[in-house]
């Protein structure tokens, strides 16, 4: 069987903190273009690899339970969007482009389980699969939907939310007619929530040393849905600011993932005095919807009426500093890794 070069990132051993660049390692590696007879497995040809924040938990030495930790010495696992080389699964076959969980590699060679959806409509980006029409878009409709509860007129706040996930939460909440304001980590990230993505409000947390006062000052009614990408101060303060019966989709919490000693949050009777319902969630018990959230968000892409705003890293071995880059904040919209583009 003919083998070929597959460039990889791996681990080199367990983070502790904030990881850094060092803590990968982009190596050569050898793989046969040949499905093994008897197998069922799919070969892959990555083509765009997605950054996200759960990618920190995964580093660590402390497995979670229902998402387990990375192996040191071995690729990284994550979403990506790839092309079927060989197949010895009947429902692909070559040349299919697929969504799931794949390697940091060039190649990967996978069971049928880890690829999610085959992708059928290649009129948008097929980066858009890493995503507003994969993981990232799904868990934002679902979260916003199926956990938040919305109502028209009702107030929305989202954390991080020029981020892959509170970027389309704020325009979905626009289009069922919320009022949404957003926070963010930079100027630029705060022209874009209120020029580009059509947020209400936004501001710079960093800028800003009394959380509280500035939540009363964009919601001096209180908060309905308080989309939770981030944790730590910002939910302290988001507490003493929500509604009667407000609810709190709990995505992410990314402020937390890179502390030794997570910070404690004060304000928590805020839940039993004012009713609020606040539920943690991940999006792999909603895939079962992705068709009907694909129906709903493609015509509004089309439309122009939701985009999306990206931040393409061009090439495998920029991935590690890719990835770094989310827990600085350095990234401006969804992080893609480009391994290839056909």
């Amino acid at each position: 069987m003919a083998e070929v070069r597959n460039k990889q990132v791996v681990l080199r051993d367990y983070v502790v903190g904030f990881p850094k660049e060092s803590d990968m390692n982009t190596v050569e590696g050898r793989i046969s273009l040949k499905v093994p007879e008897d197998s069922n497995d799919v070969l892959l040809k990555n083509l765009y690899l997605s950054c996200d924040p759960y990618m920190r938990v995964l580093m660590s030495k402390i497995s979670h339970e229902g998402i387990g930790s990375y192996t040191p010495g071995s690729p990284l696992t994550g979403l990506g969007v790839s092309k079927v080389l060989e197949s010895g699964h009947p429902d692909y076959k070559k040349g299919d482009l697929v969504w799931g969980m794949t390697k940091w590699e060039e190649f990967s060679l996978v069971p049928p389980a880890q690829i999610l959806f085959k992708i059928e409509h290649t009129d948008v980006p097929l980066s858009y699969y890493t995503g507003i029409l994969g993981m990232p878009g799904m868990t934002a409709y679902a979260g916003f939907f199926e956990v938040g509860s919305p109502k028209k007129g009702e107030n929305v706040f989202i954390s991080a939310a020029s981020g892959a996930v509170g970027q389309l939460v704020g325009q979905f909440a626009k289009l069922t007619g919320c009022y949404v304001v957003g926070s963010a980590g930079s100027k630029e990230k705060v022209d874009l929530l209120k020029n580009k993505l059509g947020f209400d409000g936004a501001f710079n947390y960093k800028k800003e040393s009394d959380l509280d006062a500035t939540l009363k000052r964009y919601f001096p009614e209180g908060i309905d849905i308080y989309f939770e990408n981030v944790g730590g101060k910002t939910l302290d303060a988001v507490l003493l600011n929500m509604r009667f019966h407000g609810r709190i989709p709990v995505c992410g919490m990314i402020s937390q993932y890179n502390l030794t000693q997570p910070e404690g949050v004060t304000n928590l009777a805020n839940l039993i005095f004012k009713q609020i319902r606040m539920e943690g969630f991940t999006v792999v018990k909603f895939y079962h919807l992705y068709s009907k959230f694909l129906e709903f968000v493609l015509p509004h892409i089309r439309e122009g009426k939701v985009v999306y705003v990206e931040d393409i890293a061009e090439g495998l071995e920029n991935g590690p500093a890719a990835l770094v880059g989310l827990y600085t904040g350095r990234n401006v919209g969804k992080q893609v890794v480009v391994v290839a583009r056909d």
